[in-house]
């Protein structure tokens, strides 16, 4: 495998004319929840509106912050390659405003987006996280008529952008079967139910914000995985603190990542330059969990991989290949990551 590529681009604009078209093979990405009142400031310094008019006017802040979201969505569109994917982990919002409580459909309205861009759209993944509050209700406690269902997941939405991707030179066919998952594996990522805590929304570094809003780790990693191969360009126009470009490094892919507040560039720079370990830690605990999988199965399992050495359950598993990170190197707002 060759090395791969990591370049990072702040950017207070919508518009991404930094990147060329259709030169993105994947998109994965959570961006600021519209009526999620840590990114109302966000929200109301891009979308011409002030911050107390969400109270007076819910239906319309609700409404100017998903055309915010709908200028990158255009973006996205067009740097991505015909039949790429595009994956947004989003949750609804409940608010109370005004003594009232509601719920915000966001799913619903980047759903409604991505349709109108012509996009397909694909079974959706509910991402279950997991609390510890032993309290599974809202409102009036054990009365009823005035309590409210306990929002305890969120979306992780999946579009295509065009037909099937197809494969057709022997060196394209390698590469996708190189870059497979084992069975094992398959069984749990491409269920509908996704059920993992949450990460520390801690910021390291001073910022400008006081907690980050990343997803863990698991979550763009099983979707690089899932949907794109070894080389492929994977972008997260929402970066944040990094964690898609983790995973892409992790999976042999190149990055690009966009971020709309500079304050977080120290953050983002220690989390890559120190990641190495962590990620040849999940790299290893994949070869880890297979060689278990194969001491706990039962019945035959016929086919072998050459590249490690061990049984694989399909004929499909024969040409994984996957490698170990030697080593993260920065070059101004780029990295390579080189692996073993």
């Amino acid at each position: 495998m060759k090395n791969t590529t990591h370049q990072i681009f702040y950017n207070n604009s919508t518009n991404l004319t930094f990147i060329k078209d259709e030169t993105v093979n994947l998109v994965v990405t959570s961006p600021p929840y519209p009526m999620i009142e840590m990114w109302d400031n966000i929200f109301s310094e891009n979308c011409n509106f002030p911050v107390n008019s969400i109270s007076e006017n819910s239906k319309l802040a609700f409404e100017k912050m998903h055309l915010f979201l709908d200028k990158v969505w255009s973006e996205v569109n067009r740097v991505l390659k015909p039949n790429g994917f595009v994956c947004i982990n989003i949750g609804d919002a409940t608010r109370t405003l005004n003594d009232d409580f509601q719920i915000f459909m966001n799913h619903s309205k980047i759903i409604e987006s991505f349709s109108k861009l012509g996009f397909y759209v694909l079974p959706t993944i509910l991402w279950r996280k997991q609390t510890n509050s032993p309290n599974k209700f809202m409102g009036s406690g054990m009365l009823p008529a005035g309590a409210y269902v306990t929002l305890e997941h969120e979306y992780i939405l999946i579009f295509r952008k065009g037909s099937k991707r197809s494969f057709k030179s022997e060196n394209d066919k390698l590469l996708r079967q190189e870059s497979a998952f084992f069975w094992e594996e398959r069984n749990i990522w491409f269920s509908d139910l996704w059920d993992f805590k949450g990460t520390s929304q801690k910021l390291k570094k001073s910022t400008s914000r006081i907690t980050s809003a990343a997803y863990p780790f698991e979550l763009p990693y099983r979707l690089v995985n899932m949907y794109s191969v070894k080389g492929d360009t994977v972008l997260d126009p929402f970066l944040g603190t990094g964690t898609t470009m983790l995973a892409a490094i992790a999976s042999e892919r190149n990055s690009i990542g966009v971020e709309i507040d500079s304050s977080l560039s120290d953050e983002i720079n220690h989390n890559i330059i120190s990641s190495k370990d962590i990620l040849n830690n999940r790299i290893t605990q994949r070869i880890n969990e297979h060689l278990n999988f194969l001491n706990n199965h039962n019945g035959d399992i016929k086919y072998f991989n050459e590249n490690h050495k061990f049984k694989v359950k399909t004929n499909q598993e024969k040409n994984i290949k996957i490698h170990t990170i030697s080593d993260i190197i920065k070059d101004n707002a780029m990295f390579h990551a080189i692996y073993e």
